[in-house]
């Protein structure tokens, strides 16, 4: 009689069991397969609903071997002090011969964010984007597509247009780009967000960022800044790695930026 009594006990907590770390997975968009890397927590379980954090990373870490973007920026700070990130994180990798900008990489990139909640009982008042460098540009490109998913963004150390030796390098011109203008006017005032950048950032400088900033306070944002000084273009080990910026990204709710 206790074999059975603690029979339907033993199948919840089987059900409730979930690999945990950083698992590989794969989505497929239009017959092309992108491997991704999802982040679960430890202490992971599906009777309770799970923020999630979309992470673009930068160019360095592009390819498709599902792998190298796991090693700096989120997922650095993630392994360094798991304790302050209780949330699912979702990691695409973009081609090197690519942008985040790019409709294919935010359609692969949306396509394992999907697939991720669906898997691990997301809350969808809790999503959130960020990204570094070329991962800095896609946050602000994909949050103007897609302004009504995210509860908030944080973009480090990018842009709205890319600098003018990218664009050379890549065969683009500013005007293929939106103003920063345009940009604010897509992403909306009550969109909570913080950017990070740079002083002394040589690679993308610093007043992309300041440019983006104030064209969202001009709408009436309260979006916050910061300006790490004597810092070049890595920003994102003190970004990421500042407990109140975990802090303040899992705060917000969607349904709360909605009402203000």
């Amino acid at each position: 009689m206790r074999i059975r009594a603690l029979l339907p006990l033993l199948f919840t907590a089987i059900s409730f069991a979930a690999e945990t770390g950083f698992l590989d997975r794969e989505v497929s968009v239009n017959g092309q397969l992108f491997r991704y890397q999802v982040y679960v927590p430890r202490d992971y379980r599906a009777d309770r609903a799970w923020p999630v954090i979309l992470f673009l990373h930068g160019a360095g870490e592009s390819g498709d071997n599902g792998l190298t973007q796991t090693l700096i920026g989120l997922p650095a700070a993630i392994r360094k002090n798991p304790e302050r990130f209780p949330a699912i994180a979702v990691l695409p990798q973009s081609s090197p011969k690519r942008w985040w900008t790019d409709t294919i990489e935010q359609d692969q990139a949306l396509a394992a964010l999907d697939k991720s909640m669906r898997e691990f009982h997301a809350d969808p008042d809790r999503v959130y984007l960020t990204g570094l460098s070329k991962g800095g540009f896609g946050t602000w490109h994909l949050a103007g597509r897609e302004p009504g998913r995210f509860a908030a963004i944080a973009p480090i150390c990018g842009g709205v247009a890319l600098p003018k030796p990218l664009l050379e390098r890549f065969g683009l011109k500013e005007s293929e780009f939106p103003t920063n203008e345009e940009m604010a006017r897509k992403i909306g005032a009550k969109m909570p967000v913080w950017v990070f950048h740079g002083a002394d950032d040589k690679t993308v400088p610093a007043e992309l960022s300041r440019e983006m900033t104030s064209a969202l306070k001009a709408l009436g944002s309260g979006v916050k800044y910061t300006e790490y000084e004597g810092v070049g273009h890595n920003s994102w080990d003190k970004a990421y790695g500042d407990p109140e910026f975990a802090a303040w990204l899992l705060a917000q709710r969607k349904m709360a930026a909605s009402s203000r």
